[in-house]
């Protein structure tokens, strides 16, 4: 059990610090490996974990590049509470009620980044207007922050997205962004979880390590590659998203 924990915690970090979606690893492998956990419990304790990657990956980022803090900074800080009001509700709402809706929005973006290759290889200065920089700190900070506290995977891609197609962000940029407000939805979400008792700490702690480590070479390779090298680990995550809910779907129908 706690061999792949901290295996599925360490590819987990790496994943999310290229174009996030760690969460379609890490969360499925804690309710593998620890069945008694009770739902609301897994979740904390994979926010425990995945704030530790995304906060390192966050200013590895920030290290390396530059970001476009006038987004990400009130991004950040709306999604903080947003994902608390998430992680509150969590449990409230059934995932049959989410989980179709949220498999309809994966299948479109990868027909619209497949048949959109030049996207997010560079940036679009010229969309940095106003009003998208507003509509930006919208979507990131309320509508993807409140479903990274409900349930989570594939927040990362969604905020990448958010960032590539809305401000014009390549992904490398995009994925810098994502990271500084997908630390910030982690926290809120962690908070309201360890306020009512559902984090284990111990499991917590050492998938944590491990997530910090994939994290440090995510960043790393995704600074490195470039926006090429993220597009291509963009659709692959996005993908397994996709089999995954829809084989959720699929059972839960059967």
């Amino acid at each position: 059990m706690i061999a792949t924990l901290l295996v599925a915690a360490a590819m987990a970090g790496w994943v999310d610090a290229v174009v996030g979606g760690g969460g379609l690893l890490l969360l499925p492998a804690l309710l593998l490996a620890a069945p008694h956990l009770p739902l609301a419990t897994a979740l904390g304790t994979n926010k425990l974990a995945a704030i530790c990657g995304t906060s390192t990956a966050a200013f590895t980022y920030a290290r390396r590049t530059t970001i476009d803090w006038a987004v990400a900074g009130p991004a950040a800080a709306l999604a903080m509470l947003c994902a608390g009001c998430g992680a509150a509700l969590a449990g409230a709402i059934p995932a049959s009620a989410y989980r179709p809706v949220v498999l309809a929005v994966l299948i479109a973006v990868a027909v619209f980044v497949t048949v959109r290759p030049q996207m997010g290889l560079r940036e679009h200065a010229e969309k940095r207007t106003p009003w998208r920089r507003g509509l930006a700190v919208a979507v990131a900070g309320a509508g993807v922050a409140t479903y990274d506290g409900l349930i989570g995977p594939g927040t990362g891609t969604f905020l990448v997205l958010a960032f590539t197609t809305i401000v014009g962000a390549d992904f490398v940029h995009g994925s810098a962004m994502a990271k500084i407000v997908n630390t910030a939805t982690n926290l809120g979400a962690l908070i309201v979880f360890a306020a009512t008792g559902n984090v284990a700490w111990l499991i917590g702690l050492g998938m944590a390590v491990c997530n910090i480590a994939g994290a440090v070479l995510g960043a790393r390779m995704a600074l490195h590659r470039g926006a090429g090298f993220v597009r291509i680990v963009l659709l692959v995550v996005v993908l397994a998203l996709i089999v995954r809910l829809g084989w959720d779907q699929f059972t839960i129908r059967s």
